[in-house]
């Protein structure tokens, strides 16, 4: 197996990393466009960690328009194995309380205006998402929770709405139907993309807010959530850095990202247009290339 390497994708509230060494932020050019943001590329106890504001510095980034091709591929060009995601979301559970943060384990893809593949064009690909996320990237955060003694759950399923806006009270009332745990709007296509990339992914999901279907949240607003989510970006900083620490600890010889490429390009090798492949080196090089 190659040298692992993590990266960290950050949502709301988790702009850049602190306590961090040697740090640095470096341009990436992907064939999908540019990224969020630059990579910063830092170092913590020998581990060089890439890290990407999904949103970018700032915030500036509707989730809608997150080139998440780009990101994804700008962390695969950095050599990037493992991806630990971020993401500020509401929740569908009264148990699921804000500040609390949860292990996904399963997706709802609720989005409608996003390019969810690399393999659009020419060269079509099947990859499985029966399991999206990486069970020993999954195991690694709940260590690092529990050491922290942050309030979280293992296991959840994660509804990805397509914003900007939020729920409507039937929307939020429908979703908690269907078993739903906590409503976002940015992991989809984005755990589509790693596992496209054969990059093993895991979401922690840090509860902002109650969904409008709460009678003390009918109206969600940013103030509320704003709130919440700078004392939950202080948890995840520190959840970082104890997963950086461990992660190589944490066996991921059977995830479902590794080497999934080789069951799922469709296409005839004699149809495939060296422009694509090209296009596609960084995410498919190892399966296109093959002689």
């Amino acid at each position: 197996m190659k040298k692992r390497k993590l990266g960290i994708i950050g949502g709301s509230g988790l702009y850049k990393m602190e306590g961090f060494k040697k740090t640095k932020w470096k341009k990436i050019n992907t064939p999908w466009g540019k990224p969020s943001d630059e990579i910063l590329i830092a170092k913590l106890e020998n581990e060089e960690i890439y890290f990407i504001p999904r949103h970018a510095r700032g915030h500036k980034i509707n989730p809608t328009y997150i080139n998440f091709r780009a990101n994804i591929d700008a962390l695969k060009q950095l050599g990037v194995t493992d991806i630990i995601s971020v993401s500020a979301v509401g929740s569908l559970k009264e148990n699921l309380e804000p500040g609390k943060f949860v292990i996904v384990d399963q997706f709802i893809d609720r989005t409608f205006s996003r390019i969810k593949s690399f393999f659009n064009e020419e060269i079509v690909a099947h990859v499985s998402m029966a399991k999206p996320v990486s069970p020993g990237l999954s195991k690694c955060c709940e260590a690092a929770l529990k050491k922290l003694n942050i309030k979280y759950q293992v296991g959840g399923t994660y509804i990805v709405m397509e914003g900007p806006q939020f729920s409507t009270l039937a929307e939020s009332n429908l979703y908690r139907t269907w078993g739903a745990d906590v409503i976002g709007m940015t992991n989809m296509p984005e755990a589509k993309l790693a596992r496209e990339a054969e990059i093993r992914y895991c979401t922690v999901a840090m509860v902002t807010d109650y969904d409008c279907w709460h009678p003390d949240h009918d109206e969600v607003d940013v103030s509320m959530v704003v709130q919440t989510l700078m004392k939950n970006a202080a948890n995840a900083q520190n959840m970082i850095k104890e997963i950086v620490k461990t992660f190589k600890n944490y066996s991921v010889e059977k995830d479902p990202a590794n080497d999934c490429l080789d069951v799922a390009i469709i296409t005839d090798p004699k149809v495939r247009t060296k422009k694509t492949i090209k296009k596609l080196k960084n995410i498919a090089g190892r399966v296109l290339n093959k002689k």
